[in-house]
């Protein structure tokens, strides 16, 4: 008989389970508790219960887990000092979206060296995402891969569906059956039905294949997720987070009967990928948001930033020592200085327009 099947696959290396991997990283019950708190206050800031704004904040990607903590540390501290306007969520993203080739993230390719240690990656970032929750600090990532969630989905609070993957169907029935609230990205090309159809596919029922817990094929039924919002990160050239483009974004939500939540991304289309111009984009962000409140209005209920410890991005070096200490490997960020100075002075203009506890 010839053989018909995997003519380019050159081996099957089995994995550890989801279960498995959790037995070796369990979930602690203060992980579990800032999971739990991050999802619940989410869910009320998207309902229009809570009044703050929720900032997810953090490197593009990560790939160094100790600058990683020690951001993640920096940032706990930023959170309680602004915990009456906004609610920080630290940017745990270890999977990149990848046009041609590239550093694919810490979850593939841990080592950075293209040896490709799947089952390392998992078990670390999972180890990297039980630290972070265990300082009271929420996570949110991108979902690539639609078998990760098994592994890591119980220390996310807030999940990104990218730009290239808001169309696709795998992602829409995936999200349906997250535990977290969902973002899901405009179009490169600027375009909002992508991201507007995938918030409806989410929100209903769907039957697909994944794996359980313990790695066996199976038939995920879902209950849909009520929680899908649109984010805007520009596209096409240009952004999209001016007054108009809102606009035309709440129109888009009205039309399909979606609620008007949504959040804007300060990097990418909408800063051109200048990391210095990122302020800028939140400053014009946070005076819709202080517009729309003292209106009576609220469709920005987030905002996204692409921050690390150090300014701008390095190449990967062959020699891994000559690393620059916490300093992005893909997208260029705004270092901490630069991230402490938008958060403080976004928590002083929201303060008059959000209502404060009466102990702050």
């Amino acid at each position: 008989m010839q053989i018909t099947e995997n003519l380019n696959i050159e081996a099957f290396e089995p994995m550890p389970t989801p279960e498995e991997i959790h037995s070796r990283v369990p979930l602690s019950e203060a992980a579990a508790e800032s999971v739990l708190a991050g999802r619940r206050t989410l869910e009320r800031i998207l309902d229009g219960s809570d009044p703050r704004v929720f900032v997810i904040v953090g490197p593009c990607s990560i790939h160094d887990p100790v600058a990683g903590i020690d951001y993640a540390r920096r940032l706990k501290k930023l959170a309680d000092e602004v915990a009456g306007t906004m609610l920080l969520v630290m940017r745990v993203y270890f999977e990149k979206p990848r046009t041609a080739t590239g550093w694919k993230g810490y979850i593939n390719d841990p080592r950075m060296d293209d040896s490709f240690h799947i089952e390392e990656g998992l078990q670390k970032g999972r180890e990297f995402l039980l630290a972070v929750n265990e300082l009271g600090l929420p996570a949110g990532t991108e979902a690539l891969d639609p078998i990760a969630p098994q592994y890591l989905g119980d220390l996310i609070a807030w999940t990104a569906i990218g730009a290239r993957t808001s169309e696709s169907q795998t992602h829409r029935e995936m999200s349906s059956g997250l535990s977290t609230p969902v973002g899901f990205k405009n179009g490169t090309d600027g375009s909002l039905d992508a991201a507007v159809n995938a918030i409806i596919s989410a929100g209903s029922p769907h039957s697909f294949l994944g794996i359980n817990m313990q790695g066996r094929s199976s038939v995920v039924r879902t209950a849909g997720n009520r929680y899908g919002h649109l984010v805007l990160r520009g596209g096409g050239g240009r952004p999209n987070y001016d007054t108009v483009s809102v606009a035309l974004a709440e129109a888009a939500l009205a039309k399909a009967k979606l609620p008007h939540n949504i959040v804007v991304d300060c990097s990418h289309a909408n800063s051109y990928k200048k990391p210095e111009l990122q302020p800028l984009v939140m400053h014009d962000c946070i005076n819709q948001i202080r517009d729309q409140r003292r209106s009576g209005h609220r469709s920005i209920v987030g905002l996204m930033i692409e921050s690390f410890i150090e300014a701008g991005n390095q190449p990967i070096p062959d020699d891994l020592s000559k690393l620059k200490y916490g300093c992005s490997v893909t997208d260029a960020c705004v270092d901490w200085a630069t991230t402490e100075t938008m958060i403080r002075e976004a928590d002083a203009a929201l303060r008059s327009v959000i209502p404060q506890p009466a102990n702050s």
